[in-house]
């Protein structure tokens, strides 16, 4: 069902755009990513891009996938949401502009081998500039365009306003080893440096989450499902996990256990309440209804089977027992695909498509469970790899290169699956690409 203001002529394209490069940073990095993979099983199999370039251009790409996808969907349904036109559609293109030509430099930054030396911002810091004036922009273009509308907030707005407003702060917190007085304390430096990151993830969750909400709002037609108590729970739960939820990542370092407590029940409650959420949706689609065989309703429902699979594995490595086993392996970097692919991507790309109006056609299908069956593969493996590698590290005394053999079957079986996830992501981005450049048909196609 479509929602008044659903096709505003003045909406401004801009959002539009910011998916398409989205998709096109996407599919940049997860090429890097199969790179990556398969440098791990045949060392200098491609000496052009070493690992030390492949993997934060992975990272950065995929991290800017998020969040263009995130404030694409933000300019294009705000006019609908607040019926009058964006504030600024000017303010809109600049910062794609700069987040573009920023990206751009970062990209030949790592190309040339110039690193920052922090984790996800992995670019020289001078480059932070201008990604925090665009992202004034975005503040500054939100709040004038939400402040004159009449009635409560849902609470995707209220997400998206934290999420917008934590990112500039939590950006400007990563920075602040560049001052002395942090930088000079290693205890300091790493504390400060991973609750800025467990707080960026918990900006983007903000974002994301609040666009789930839209989607599903403009599926259903049903108003209500954002102003639900069960909504604003989740909205409650997101804030805390952003506060709070980065604690359990840095046991290294000194801090409260009521913290690390807190920070385990708060991400694990936000994911059930998510969960929660889809499936009630789900459950108010009529069986018959166009909307249960479009992209949009796959990528939701698989957004649900991936919120019940990250949970699982969450709630085993917060096991202490489990933890001294697991933590440092490449379980961990399951539960961070689990979230960044299994999770936030498929949310963005159930927004994509239904922005896009796509068709559900047999190379969209087919890209879908190729995209999803691999994924699981992939994680498996990722398991594997982390139960090997952890077992062997506490009990044995074998050297790190002997366990790695061992876990190669593993690593093997994920570059593997790496490629047929990047495969998938291919049909599923052309297909969207396709549909938000050219208007979207918006027609359903069975098979």
């Amino acid at each position: 069902m479509t929602m008044p203001g659903e096709h505003d002529p003045v909406r401004p394209a801009a959002g539009r755009l910011f998916l398409v490069s989205g998709l096109a940073a996407l599919w940049c990095g997860a090429l890097f990513g199969v790179v990556g993979s398969w440098q791990h099983v045949l060392p200098g199999v491609v000496d052009a891009v070493p690992f030390v370039k492949s993997r934060p251009l992975h990272v950065s790409l995929v991290v800017a996938w998020i969040f263009m996808g995130a404030v694409g969907g933000v300019y294009h349904y705000l006019p609908s949401i607040t019926g009058r036109p964006l504030y600024s559609q000017r303010m809109a293109w600049w910062h794609l502009v700069i987040f573009l030509g920023t990206g751009l430099l970062v990209i030949v930054s790592y190309l040339m081998g110039r690193f920052g030396g922090r984790e996800y911002w992995e670019f020289p810091p001078v480059l932070g500039i201008p990604i925090a004036l665009g992202w004034i922009l975005l503040v500054y273009n939100f709040f004038r365009t939400v402040q004159k509308r009449s009635g409560p907030w849902p609470a995707y707005l209220w997400m998206w306003a934290v999420g917008i407003v934590f990112f500039l702060l939590t950006f400007t917190e990563a920075h602040l080893y560049l001052f002395p007085g942090f930088s000079g304390n290693a205890v300091r430096d790493l504390t400060v440096q991973w609750k800025a990151y467990g707080a960026l993830t918990g900006s983007w969750n903000m974002l994301v989450y609040g666009t789930s909400m839209v989607v599903m709002e403009r599926m259903g037609g049903d108003r209500s499902v954002a102003l639900s108590r069960t909504a604003f729970l989740l909205f409650a739960l997101g804030f805390t996990n952003l506060l709070f939820g980065w604690a359990h990542h840095i046991y290294p370092v000194p801090a409260a256990p009521w913290l690390r407590i807190l920070a385990y029940f708060v991400s694990m409650t936000e994911w059930i309440i998510l969960a929660r959420m889809i499936r009630q949706w789900r459950g108010t689609l009529n069986a018959g209804m166009e909307q249960r065989h479009s992209l949009t309703h796959l990528f939701l429902f698989a957004s649900e089977v991936w919120v019940f699979l990250n949970l699982f594995l969450a709630l085993l490595i917060s096991i202490p027992a489990i933890n001294l086993f697991t933590h440092g392996t490449h379980i961990t970097v399951a539960h961070a695909m689990g979230s960044t692919i299994g999770i936030n991507t498929t949310i963005l790309f159930a927004s994509v498509f239904h922005i896009g109006g796509a068709a559900l056609t047999r190379p969209a299908r087919t890209g879908f469970w190729i995209f999803n069956g691999s994924l699981l593969v992939f994680w498996l493996c990722l398991i594997g790899a982390g139960l090997v590698k952890g077992w062997l590290t506490v009990t044995t005394d074998m050297v790190f290169q002997s366990i790695m053999e061992e876990a190669r079957p593993f690593i093997t079986g994920f570059a593997i699956s790496g490629m047929g996830l990047f495969i998938g992501l291919t049909l599923l981005a052309v297909h969207a690409g396709k549909a938000l450049l050219g208007g979207g048909t918006g027609q359903v196609e069975n098979h």
